[in-house]
């Protein structure tokens, strides 16, 4: 992820919002793209100053909301065939048991599994296409993928931004001598548990050494005869 924010910190604003609206969008049609990864990044990228909060999360907002009803007419109009196609092009993201679980989800949740899909990466991936497949109603498809790409995109956005603008101001108000002491407790610390460990270490092999060293002059000891011994027992 460290690679993706550096390689999006290399384009202008404008490039990653359309890039973040696109691998969202993309992904939400039922093809397994890297959406959350590019969301994150930028978020944290927007904590840095390079691009702004709002734009990305209005981006990623469109991109699911738009994506999600692009895949909810694909699926409808591929129906099952269609999922079964996708399953033997992306085996390991949408295969017969990735397919089971999502179905089971709309099951027992119904058009609030396309809400709560959106936080969940096999579901972000199924529920436009898997809601067309089983013919859920549009216009309850809708209010639920709307409510959820605004919720994930916003709410996902603007915790990192905040998250990543408190730890550079953090990071920034550390002093040099802060920064020091850190350093010397970090390594006095480590002193003191490598001691401990090598006095541990020392204090069950002494006994062990002992022990053997004790059996081995009873068995060996050279002032003693053991017929002698034996025919004074």
């Amino acid at each position: 992820m460290i690679d993706v924010q550096h390689w999006l910190s290399a384009l202008p604003p404008g490039v990653v919002y359309l890039l973040v609206a696109g691998v969202i969008g993309v992904e939400s049609m039922g093809v397994p793209l890297p959406g959350e990864i590019v969301l994150v990044s930028s978020a944290l990228l927007a904590a840095t100053g390079v691009v702004e909060p709002e734009w990305v999360a209005s981006a990623a907002a469109f991109g699911a909301i738009v994506g999600d009803s692009v895949g909810y007419a694909v699926g409808r109009r591929g129906g099952r065939p269609l999922l079964a196609r996708l399953g033997r092009r992306f085996p390991k993201h949408l295969g017969p048991a990735q397919l089971a679980r999502a179905e089971q989800s709309f099951a027992r949740h119904g058009v609030w599994a396309v809400f709560f899909g959106r936080f969940v990466a096999l579901l972000r991936i199924l529920a436009g296409p898997l809601a067309g497949a089983l013919h859920v109603p549009y216009r309850r498809f809708l209010l639920a993928n709307a409510a959820g790409g605004l919720v994930w995109a916003f709410g996902t956005t603007y915790l990192l931004y905040t998250v990543g603008r408190a730890a550079e101001h953090w990071l920034k108000d550390i002093s040099w001598a802060g920064l020091v002491l850190a350093v010397l407790a970090g390594l006095a610390s480590t002193w003191w548990l490598r001691r401990r460990a090598h006095r541990v270490e020392a204090a069950e092999v002494a006994p062990g050494m002992e022990a053997a060293s004790g059996g081995q002059s009873a068995a060996v000891a050279p002032d003693v005869d053991p017929v002698r011994a034996g025919n004074e027992h």
